[in-house]
């Protein structure tokens, strides 16, 4: 992987050590790029509203210290103009796609179906695979596959690895799996639990072993990620064995604006009831219905300030949201039969202190418990928010999606070049070391 720069004294070697990490949604386009290195991240940006007269870019430099973020408003056409216009703004940083220190692009993949377990180096026999499923993830794949092409576009000759939401959930035994309908059906249309919000799960397990100072094979795990979009994982040594999430995002816990758990039959009463299209219950069960279509809210923030004055409609949705919580921590807890930790993270698990309290509040017979002083503390770092008397610890991990992705990516990438660059193999397995420690 080595890269020749010219320089006053003659060419010197570049070894490649950043990873530029995308994440392509409907009309949005997120990116990082980070140095392997030391894990800093050296440019953040994100561009919004694709396709429309006011889309708006937002690109934020980091490295020597930081600055200001700069803004683009404008007619942004589609997802190709969106990666040249935060090229142009990397480039402006001296961090261009055509540095010779860039290494990869590592992309998110929301789907990877059964046969995408691991980081993959994109091919054109993966981008058709990823491609025939978008029936199972018609909102994300499409997506990410513009994101792919277009980058691929742009530096055809760069490695780009994709990194699957559904591959750390892949080690789910088929009786957690499985749906119980029939065989043949489920099979010909690809019917079953596969999960989400994987390399969240993955960074946030390695990381609670870190923090508990144990090895990942020696703990049960309950990790719940609360964002917008919600979901929990039981986790035995290092490896998942169920979670919330099923065919879609859809199935599992209270979330922002989707229902999580409903009876399949709602959807058939509401299609022969209310005359509702299979497109009207789409929209409704996965865009107005969870926490805004109970309160008109989807900021827990929010909420919890209407329960606190009083307000009823956001003191059920804080309730129903809680009771889901807790009936997924109990049924975990009995998946695992032992349980060292439950873990809170993302957006609503690291910042809301309510949230975490009332979990756990009334489980002490399970073995978690809170701390009150502890739950109040805010903090960007790991830590313990339990009493030390607590039989399961309770604890707060900050995720890191991208740092998982673009540590995946850059360990791939050093593998696969291992034959002709012995030394970017060791570069990426101290990368990935120093999350695993």
């Amino acid at each position: 992987m080595s890269r020749t720069t010219t320089t006053d004294e003659g060419p010197a070697p570049v070894e490649p050590h950043r990873v530029l990490v995308l994440n392509s949604g409907s009309s949005s386009v997120k990116y990082q790029l980070l140095d392997m290195r030391d894990h800093s991240r050296l440019a953040v940006g994100l561009v919004e509203r694709i396709g429309e007269a006011d889309s708006r870019l937002v690109h934020t430099p980091l490295s020597g210290g930081g600055a200001e973020p700069r803004e683009r408003v404008g007619p942004i056409a589609d997802h190709g103009a969106a990666l040249k216009a935060a090229a142009e703004e990397l480039a402006a940083d001296g961090l261009g796609l055509d540095s010779p220190g860039l290494a990869a692009i590592g992309h998110r993949v929301v789907h990877g179906g059964l046969r995408f377990t691991e980081p993959t180096v994109i091919t054109d026999e993966v981008l058709t695979e990823i491609e025939r499923l978008v029936p199972v993830a018609p909102l994300h794949n499409p997506a990410n596959i513009t994101g792919i092409r277009t980058a691929q576009a742009l530096r055809p000759d760069l490695p780009q690895v994709a990194v699957f939401d559904t591959a750390f959930h892949t080690t789910m035994p088929e009786y957690a799996a499985r749906y119980a309908i029939d065989v043949e059906t489920a099979d010909a249309h690809r019917i079953r639990r596969y999960g989400f919000h994987g390399t969240s799960h993955a960074y946030v397990s390695r990381r609670t072993a870190e923090l508990l100072g144990r090895p990942p094979e020696e703990l049960n795990l309950i990790v719940l990620h609360l964002g917008n979009g919600a979901s929990a994982s039981a986790v035995a040594g290092g490896r998942c064995v169920d979670t919330s999430m099923g065919l879609t995002p859809l199935e599992g816990l209270v979330m922002g604006t989707r229902s999580g758990d409903i009876d399949p039959a709602v959807t058939f009463h509401l299609k022969r009831v209310a005359g509702m299209s299979a497109d009207d219950i789409d929209v409704l069960l996965n865009k107005k219905s969870g926490l805004v279509g109970l309160c008109g809210d989807n900021d827990m923030r929010e909420i919890r300030r209407r329960v606190d004055e009083g307000d009823e409609r956001a003191a059920l949705a804080f309730d129903i949201y809680i009771h889901r919580l807790k009936k997924y921590i109990g049924a975990y807890s009995a998946v695992l039969g032992r349980v060292d930790a439950v873990v809170f993270t993302a957006g609503v698990g690291e910042n809301s202190a309510p949230v975490r309290e009332a979990a756990v509040a009334g489980l002490s017979e399970l073995g978690p418990a809170v701390d009150a002083g502890l739950n109040a503390v805010r903090s960007g770092e790991p830590r313990l928010i339990s009493p030390d008397y607590a039989r399961v610890a309770v604890a707060v991990v900050p995720t890191d999606e991208e740092l998982e992705i673009a540590n995946q990516t850059f360990a791939l990438i050093g593998r696969t070049t291992a034959g002709q660059a012995g030394t970017t193999v060791g570069q990426a397995g101290t990368a990935v070391g120093q999350v695993d420690n």
